[in-house]
């Protein structure tokens, strides 16, 4: 009979992640306006995933990623996910 820990997820499968990313671009656009932020951040985001062009010129970019080692530094809601994921390996 298997044991519920080794029907979970191991830690080192799912965790937390704390991303911070740097960009750095020139871009041209027609009529970008800094109205709603949201919007805009998607726009050059999207402009940057798409890749350098005659109207994108990539300057830097700078990415750091860490696991969380303590769950607590999580939000509550991402802690629920979390236990949602690693509880529904049970399933299978």
């Amino acid at each position: 009979m298997e044991s519920s820990t080794n029907r979970s997820l191991p830690d080192s499968d799912v965790g937390i992640y704390e991303c911070e990313i740097r960009l750095k671009f020139r871009i041209i656009e027609e009529g970008l306006m800094m109205t709603n932020q949201e919007e805009l951040v998607e726009t050059l985001v999207d402009a940057f995933a798409y890749g350098s062009d005659e109207y994108l010129e990539a300057l830097d970019s700078h990415v750091a990623i860490h696991q969380l080692q303590d769950v607590a530094q999580a939000s509550p809601a991402m802690r629920r996910q979390l236990i949602r994921l690693r509880n529904s390996s049970r399933l299978a």
